[in-house]
């Protein structure tokens, strides 16, 4: 217990990408090899320094994650950019390269889907089985998860409090995945539309997405981990699959290594995106926790239905989402009838930097591209402007590309601001 850490003082990262032939942008399920020819066996993680590389489920993706916990996300952000650009290198040799964004465009998942056959594959094989994991919720998508470190049942009442509240609008952040198949979904953040329903044979692994009111470990066990465990016997006749992993809620209670994971972020076209976004979101927890928005107390009434019916208006329409619930609004000081998910973030921008403004000032140039010029996919969409064509949308996503080699944000209206 000594060696736990209190709340904010660090935090893991992870960052997931697919893996793409660079000529054809087609998946290319080579992440096994690649970690063979740096090691010189199949292994499931390869440790470089401050960042770790490691599989995840498919051999087309790769995820590089902290190696342990970090304070400092300026560090953290130069240290991914240096590990992505020696991840590309290491590709060259399979005419290969990474590919951001929390979709493929043009894959199909029912053909190009090779599972992890190494270490740990009995588990997937069981996922296997149970859910299908060839389809878009399981083989084709990339996100951002941020763990943040609790002490004790004190520490996780509040910080699970606070991230109840942030869950549902982080899709209008951070949504990246618009298109699937080569066609507009209709929805900014498909993943997440594919994640909520992709495990339905056993709806208590996802529940609602926002978690239940469990505010200490024992009632996160009877509420969440009991509940899990029961539902998924019937299926996993070895039980192999327990609780702790299976657990898909848009944040998830390790109480083992004392830290809740939020697991609902797309990622982005660039480290600096994904690491501003990371940030800002840590200093509203904080805001949060530290009762400078709302007391604990009110934190902890919000029931799941109405945050889970905000939630599913930011997966469709992301940052234009229309929030009608006046009471949430009131959380970040805005007392309209109703409020774009924009001018949401927009206020805790707004407030984030007049309460911290020191965290918050290498954060803005990224985050004010986005409040500027959209979320992610809003840009993705813009660019393509209504042609869906296998070329154009190649051209996009090579640029998406681009991006994430030299570390730049995606623009897309520049001409039309100058």
């Amino acid at each position: 217990m000594n060696n736990r850490l209190h709340l904010f003082q660090a935090y893991g990262v992870e960052l997931e990408y697919m893996i793409v032939d660079k000529e054809s942008l087609a998946v290319k399920p080579v992440t096994d090899l690649l970690f063979k020819k740096i090691t010189g066996d199949f292994v499931g993680d390869v440790e470089n320094g401050v960042i770790t590389w490691c599989n995840e489920l498919v051999l087309h993706v790769v995820e590089l994650k902290c190696t342990q916990p970090e304070h400092n996300l300026s560090k953290l952000l130069v240290e991914f950019q240096e590990n992505i650009t020696q991840v590309n290198a290491h590709l060259e040799e399979f005419g290969a390269m990474l590919l951001p964004t929390a979709a493929h465009p043009l894959m199909d998942p029912a053909k190009n889907t090779f599972l992890w056959p190494h270490d740990n594959n009995e588990i997937y094989a069981a996922y296997n089985k149970i859910f299908n994991c060839h389809g878009h919720g399981w083989s084709n998508l990339q996100s951002t998860h941020l763990n943040l470190p609790f002490y004790d049942d004190e520490e996780f009442a509040g910080l699970h409090a606070a991230i109840r509240l942030v869950l549902p609008i982080l899709p209008a952040l951070a949504a990246s995945s618009p298109i699937l198949g080569g066609k507009d979904t209709g929805f900014l953040d498909k993943r997440l539309d594919y994640y909520q329903k992709n495990q339905k044979v056993v709806p208590s692994i996802t529940g609602k997405v926002i978690p239940e009111r469990a505010f200490s470990k024992r009632q996160y066990h009877k509420l969440i981990y009991d509940r899990i465990a029961q539902d998924i016997a019937p299926h996993d006749t070895t039980n192999i699959l327990q609780p702790v992993w299976l657990n898909s809620r848009g944040a998830i209670a390790r109480f083992d290594r004392g830290s809740i994971e939020i697991r609902l972020l797309d990622i982005q076209e660039c480290p600096q995106a994904d690491m501003a976004i990371v940030g800002l979101i840590i200093v509203l927890l904080k805001m949060l926790v530290n009762e400078e928005l709302i007391s604990a107390h009110e934190q902890q009434q919000w029931e799941v239905q109405p945050l889970n019916d905000i939630f599913q208006e930011t997966v469709k329409y992301a940052e234009n989402t229309i929030i009608t619930n006046q009471e949430y609004l009131k959380i970040f000081g805005i007392e309209s009838q109703s409020a774009t998910a924009k001018k949401v973030w927009d206020r805790i921008i707004a407030l984030a930097e007049k309460a911290y403004p020191k965290e918050m000032e290498p954060l803005m140039p990224p985050l004010k591209v986005i409040s500027e010029q959209g979320t992610l996919a809003t840009r993705i969409l813009h660019s393509l402007s209504g042609e869906y064509s296998t070329e154009n949308i190649k051209l996009v996503y090579r640029e998406l590309s681009d991006c994430l080699r030299y570390n730049e944000m995606f623009q897309v209206w520049i001409k039309e601001q100058s």
